[in-house]
């Protein structure tokens, strides 16, 4: 029972004297604590926004680009923008309350974000050209060609400084359409090995129809797409390759990590473990602040990285995704263990994570029913007996089984 009280912020007795209030100082201070890691974070999360939206530019740019336009115009006594600072001045819904010179400096403002969005809109469609061109695929060995290196040196200009995880997202070049020619052609290079003479003279004669008559519509449809989507292909295959194929998902989809295979700082398998979870939570941390170095990629796939669950279904799986999670989930001798990674805000140590697995490692506590051979099921097709919405948690699935 004494547990039972200190997991409660605070209680209450209602006597014949009065209302008896006890607190419980930790919990509160907890509760204190998750909120203000919470709001920090999306703070964060508030501010690599702003700063992924505005890029190539930055807020420091914004400010350069206004107050040089401002000093410009009142300094030289010339106007670039022909009489739209005065214009925009008093056509202000307050401009009325508002002095000639108030309006003056509103409409500069006005104009000097203007400016400074054209040269963001100019850069990012400059840099989209560089990253279109695949020149320097084609370099030999050794050797780097002047195309090449000045290729190099435009986009370490527009690509800006200081680029986060997500910095590139919006200058990357939309993925091709190929032709229905193209497509046609290299499906039957990819099938020729595969199939007889006659076999393969069927579906060629498939093929030529597919090409003059159903094809031509479906590539339209398919143009279309790519008009308004910056990869027409990744949210169908997500769909209908990945969520609905009902492989076993242990050896066609999961990843896993390990410390390393040659050098054994340790031979303390709860320590190596506690290494292994402190490195892979630390990483986690960059990734959250999209401190990690950007390579002119499409990096949407890091989100799901952690904090993501696939849970089967009959047809097609969902993917369930939260936005933040404090614990993990380890596996030994067939029972799960929750394992929570933060105290008063902060990460345990790798000697506190350690001490958790060693813990473990001593637990002889039995699993529960149906709880041994239940990781088996990942082994085989996708199932549909386990429908149950499973937590979501950092998918750091630690197995200590020795």
């Amino acid at each position: 029972m004494a547990e039972a009280h200190q997991a409660v912020a605070f209680q209450f007795t209602v006597s014949p004297d009065g209302i008896d209030l006890q607190l419980c100082h930790e919990a509160l201070r907890q509760i204190y604590l998750s909120g203000l890691h919470s709001w920090k974070k999306r703070f964060i999360r508030f501010k690599n926004g702003v700063m992924t939206g505005v890029y190539p530019g930055s807020p420091g740019g914004f400010m350069v680009v206004v107050v040089s336009y401002m000093s410009y115009n009142k300094y030289q006594q010339l106007d670039p923008s022909l009489g739209l600072i005065s214009k925009l001045g008093q056509h202000m819904p307050i401009s009325r309350y508002m002095s000639t010179d108030s309006q003056k400096i509103v409409g500069g403002v006005l104009v000097g974000t203007g400016l400074w969005v054209s040269i963001i809109m100019i850069m990012r469609s400059v840099l989209k050209s560089l990253l279109s061109w695949h020149g320097w695929m084609y370099t030999s060995h050794g050797s780097v060609a002047w195309s090449t290196r000045l290729w190099m040196v435009l986009v370490k200009v527009f690509s800006g400084r200081k680029p986060m995880l997500y910095s590139f997202q919006n200058s990357l070049p939309r993925l091709p359409v190929p032709s229905i020619k193209d497509t046609c052609k290299r499906y039957l290079e990819s099938v020729r090995p595969l199939m007889e003479d006659e076999r393969y003279q069927r579906m060629e004669g498939l093929t030529k129809d597919f090409e003059k008559n159903l094809g031509p519509r479906l590539q339209w449809y398919l143009k279309l797409k790519s008009w308004w989507a910056s990869n027409y292909v990744s949210d169908w295959w997500e769909e209908y390759i990945y969520l609905r194929g009902r492989g076993p998902i242990m050896v066609n989809s999961n990843y896993y990590a390990m410390d390393f295979l040659y050098v054994f700082p340790t031979s303390i398998q709860a320590a190596r473990a506690g290494n292994a979870i402190h490195a892979i939570m630390l990483y986690r941390r960059k990734l959250d602040r999209a401190q990690i170095k950007p390579v002119p990629l499409c990096s949407a796939q890091w989100e799901p990285m952690f904090n993501t669950t696939r849970v089967p279904g009959l047809e097609t799986d969902i993917l369930q995704h939260v936005n933040d999670s404090k614990h993990i989930a380890v596996y030994h001798k067939g029972r799960f263990f929750k394992v929570w990674m933060f105290y008063d805000g902060r990460l345990l140590l790798p000697r506190e994570i350690e001490q958790q697995m060693a813990r473990i490692l001593a637990d002889t506590t039995e699993p529960m029913p149906g709880e041994e051979k239940l990781a088996a099921l990942t082994a085989g097709d996708r199932w549909v007996a386990l429908q149950s919405q499973l937590q979501p948690h950092c998918c750091v699935l630690c197995c200590v089984q020795k």
